[in-house]
């Protein structure tokens, strides 16, 4: 991400942009905000706000200034470390798979042709040819047919297509025609062994990108960035990162035989249970008092009872039958009787 900054051109807006006009604050006591107001009559300008943010025609917050911080420094170790592990992760087939490269027929990866059939070759026809001997084709087809046009405002701005990544052929002479002969086909990059960027090794910043070596640039990895036996050659003082586990499955090693064997045991921590309200909790209440759930049920059938009798006595009174209700003549009496009593009182 930061060596991509580097290509980066500056850009801002005109210094003047939003200051090109004639105005001036009225000052305060006429009841509108202190904002520069246009000056002049006559006109709808005359009298609008001007120069703030907040104002049509005026000045952007903040103006983009060229003198921004476009480049990022990356240290010397850190890049070549990136560049290794973008080569080491270029030999994984899983990764270029998740990548979106098609190898599935390509023999082998990393894919290494000799150099002394690839370095005659001077037409695209006949380089296209060789990759479809190996397999390598598919790749080509696929970074070809993703080529569309960029949505949004790049494409008024020298960026109108844009297309997937294909494979990158890595060669090591300098004066070798495939140069000439690769760089035609749609998608592939080539590149130097000893110029090699992180920005074609893992574009995007995803790792896993499918490489076409030479023989003989392949054999000059190891006098270019070492090995784990001796320094390189050609970078000085840089020296391979060596991996501190040889094996990385760390759920593994803890949970292996060996190991438990000498792990001590965990103290039995006694469990917290968090109180529970019974008015609220179903289950909390029903083990509190067993018998919630009898009355709940003598609850429940009383009421599908109520509602069943009441049920028959509207049918009764649709059909205009004589309804026999003793709940009604009971509390008819008990009306009569407190009557009476009320009357007595105030003859009293």
């Amino acid at each position: 991400m930061n060596l991509a900054k580097n290509r980066r051109q500056p850009y801002a807006v005109s210094k003047y942009a939003g200051h090109q006009h004639s105005a001036e604050s009225w000052g305060t006591g006429r009841a509108v905000a202190r904002i520069p107001r246009v000056s002049g009559g006559g006109t709808h300008r005359a009298g609008q706000g001007a120069f703030g943010n907040m104002c049509r025609k005026g000045r952007m917050f903040a103006p983009t200034k060229i003198w921004r911080r476009w480049h990022r420094k990356v240290n010397l170790t850190q890049k070549r470390h990136a560049v290794v592990a973008s080569l080491a992760a270029s030999a994984v087939p899983s990764l270029l798979l998740a990548r979106g490269h098609r190898i599935e027929r390509v023999p082998e990866v990393p894919l290494v042709l000799d150099a002394k059939i690839v370095d005659t070759i001077e037409k695209t026809s006949k380089a296209l040819a060789l990759l479809k001997t190996f397999g390598a084709d598919e790749d080509i087809e696929k970074a070809k047919d993703s080529k569309h046009i960029r949505p949004g405002k790049g494409k008024a701005r020298n960026r109108r297509y844009v297309q997937k990544t294909g494979p990158l052929v890595v060669y090591s002479n300098e004066n070798s025609p495939l140069v000439r002969a690769f760089r035609n086909l749609s998608g592939v990059e080539v590149c130097n062994v000893t110029r090699l960027n992180v920005l074609q090794l893992a574009p995007g910043g995803h790792i896993g990108r499918f490489i076409i070596w030479t023989s003989d640039a392949f054999e000059k990895l190891n006098s270019i960035f070492g090995t784990y036996r001796g320094d390189a050659h050609q970078k000085s003082g840089y020296r391979l990162l060596r991996p501190l586990l040889t094996n990385p499955d760390f759920d593994r090693i803890v949970n292996s035989q060996e190991v438990q064997a000498f792990v001590r045991t965990r103290p039995v921590v006694p469990r917290i249970f968090r109180k529970k309200n019974p008015l609220k909790n179903r289950a909390v209440l029903h083990r509190l008092n067993p018998f919630e759930r009898v009355r709940i049920r003598n609850q429940i059938l009383a009421s599908q009872k109520g509602a069943k009798k009441r049920q028959d006595l509207v049918e009764a009174k649709r059909k205009g039958a004589k309804v026999d209700d003793k709940a009604k003549t009971a509390q008819k009496n008990q009306r009569k009787a407190t009557r009476k009593f009320r009357v007595s009182l105030r003859k009293v």
